[in-house]
């Protein structure tokens, strides 16, 4: 229910205040508003629970994931670290190189023979040939594994960064998740909000409304004994039997024909047309007389009609569907 429709089914009316009949309708209206607004309320209820719970799971995920950026951020700079340590032993272990080789060239190569002829023995001559061979490998073999490490961090660093640059996104699309679910939550959360200022309203002019709606029935109630032979809106309906006069003492039955009408109007007696309203003829019923009546309850002579005549009443209904599934019925009626 908008606002605006609310606002007019509070505001009050007095052109609507002395029918009951039109109250009556506006307070089942009212009434189905009121219902309409408190499924509303529970549907949106349900959605903030459901948008928390995801909200709650959004926030858990990027949690997990700037957590994992930050391990690979630190895993980075290690990695980074080794590479410029992986470089410099590359460095040193070239330019130790070169420094031999540099010495090679400038002293000339050992002559192995001169080698063996200033041994004092075998042993000492072959362990400086060894020795000599060993450093050659041991320079190759340093400078080969220096590489290797180098490259195998280098490729390190491009795996990592790799995945940085994927955490990063997922991170990204995490906080926008997060951010879209805390904004739908806030809208949710005014929603819910306004159903409940809404149906604080509606609560507040329904009761009103029922309480207009009671007084006006009360008073169309309170109808004068004496009659009045104005035309009213009490009906069309189909002739009814004739019948002897009924006794009008209080307690007194009468069985009569009864038909059912739903027309607007004013009665006889000068009340608007409303639930109990029955017309009679005054010949037979006097106005103003209350009555009991089976399967629709307590009425009041409060209208007439050229068609009824003798033993016969209408009901006044306020939708014409009742009046039509009433119909034409033969039934005892109590005087009261």
């Amino acid at each position: 229910m908008t606002a605006l429709a609310l606002a007019a089914l509070i505001a009050p009316s007095s052109a609507r205040a002395d029918d009951p009949a039109d109250l009556r309708s506006e307070v089942e209206q009212l009434r189905a508003e009121t219902r309409g607004l408190e499924v509303q309320a529970q549907e949106a209820l349900l959605e903030l629970y459901a948008l928390e719970s995801d909200l709650a799971r959004a926030e858990r995920r990027l949690d997990a994931l700037l957590d994992r950026q930050a391990t690979i951020e630190a895993q980075v700079e290690a990695a980074q670290r080794r590479l410029e340590l992986a470089r410099a032993d590359a460095e040193e272990a070239e330019r130790r190189l070169a420094s031999r080789l540099q010495t090679l060239y400038v002293h000339g190569e050992v002559d192995p023979l001169a080698v063996l002829l200033g041994a004092e023995s075998l042993d000492e001559a072959l362990s400086a040939l060894d020795g000599l061979g060993r450093v050659a490998r041991q320079d190759g073999s340093i400078l080969r594994q220096v590489r290797e490490a180098r490259t195998e961090v280098r490729r390190a660093v491009r795996t990592l960064s790799e995945r940085r640059a994927q955490v990063r996104a997922l991170v990204g699309e995490a906080s926008a998740e997060r951010e879209a679910l805390a904004a739908a939550r806030s809208a949710r959360s005014a929603y819910l909000a306004d159903l409940s200022r809404r149906s604080e309203l509606a609560g507040a002019a329904l009761e009103r409304l029922t309480a207009r709606a009671a007084a006006a029935e009360e008073k169309a109630a309170a109808v004068p004994v004496s009659g009045s032979s104005a035309s009213t809106a009490g009906g069309n309906s189909a002739p009814a039997p004739t019948a002897a006069p009924a006794p009008t003492s209080a307690g007194s039955t009468m069985t009569v024909s009864s038909t059912g009408y739903c027309l607007r109007g004013t009665t006889a007696t000068g009340v608007p047309v409303g639930w109990g309203v029955v017309a009679v003829d005054p010949a037979v019923i006097p106005l103003g007389t209350r009555m009991s009546i089976p399967g629709y309850g307590e009425g009041v002579a409060a209208d007439t009609g050229s068609a009824v005549r003798g033993a016969k009443i209408d009901l006044w209904f306020p939708r014409c569907s009742q009046a039509l599934a009433w119909g034409h019925r033969t039934i005892t009626i109590t005087l009261l």
